[in-house]
């Protein structure tokens, strides 16, 4: 198991050289830091927490000054804890970058939706309407309560209420690029959020040793060809008589 913290910057798509459109979600992940590691002995299990998106020193608090000072990094806007990784592999302070992942592997991305409001039945549980005319007064309410007895509704009931803003893992997508000079991450399909959010990329639960085949994909960087200026023929002039 291991993990990064990143930020959602938005959809676009890849073509490689087959001519196959890929959708891809581009999350920035800025090397993270160590800043603590957990083990049974002193927390009663094993972990490594990661910092995050650097702040300045005047928004932080005098617990986290001290907690990133111990790391000897700058304050941290996000703190998140990996499970399940080898301790020993990790020492307090070591910078992660994007490249502890490579294109094919198969990863679990975990963000948090985009807030909706107060919804209906028909928007928030994809329920149906009524007959809106003949007469008919159903039209988008969320229909029967259920029986009368115990004359109470019945827990799990699908009402109106509040949408969105929920914790959501999308699991097994997969790796398309990484790009360590711009700390970038190419992952195939969309991820939960909104652009500017956290996610938390980490390896994937049900399909860990799976690694597909990368894609070969097209590069539009314009290729700079040498000049040789010994080469270059020299002017001759001739004299007219």
């Amino acid at each position: 198991m291991k993990g990064i913290l990143g930020r959602k910057v938005g959809m676009t798509q890849v073509f490689d050289k087959t001519g196959k459109l890929v959708p891809v979600t581009v999350i920035e992940v800025t090397p993270n830091v160590v800043t603590q590691i957990k083990t049974k002995e002193n927390d009663g299990y094993e972990a490594i927490q990661l910092g995050f998106s650097d702040k300045r020193e005047k928004l932080a608090t005098k617990a986290s000054l001290g907690h990133t000072k111990k790391a000897n990094t700058a304050p941290k806007r996000f703190f998140k804890e990996i499970r399940g990784v080898n301790v020993n592999d990790y020492s307090l302070g070591q910078e992660l970058s994007a490249d502890i992942f490579t294109p094919g592997e198969m990863i679990d991305v975990t963000g948090t939706t985009k807030g909706k409001g107060f919804q209906g039945v028909i928007k928030r549980h994809n329920q149906s309407r009524g007959p809106m005319g003949h007469g008919s007064h159903y039209h988008r309410k969320p229909g029967s309560m259920g029986t009368m007895r115990p004359m109470r509704v019945f827990k799990g009931k699908k009402l109106p209420g509040h949408m969105g803003g929920l914790t959501v893992t999308i699991q097994n997508l997969e790796v398309v690029d990484v790009d360590v000079e711009n700390n970038v991450i190419l992952v195939k399909g969309n991820v939960p959020g909104a652009n500017k959010s956290l996610v938390v990329i980490k390896t994937a639960v049900k399909n860990p040793d799976k690694v597909n085949t990368a894609y070969d994909l097209v590069s539009y960087e314009e290729k700079v060809e040498e000049k040789n200026e010994e080469t270059t023929p020299s002017e001759t002039v001739e004299e007219v008589a």
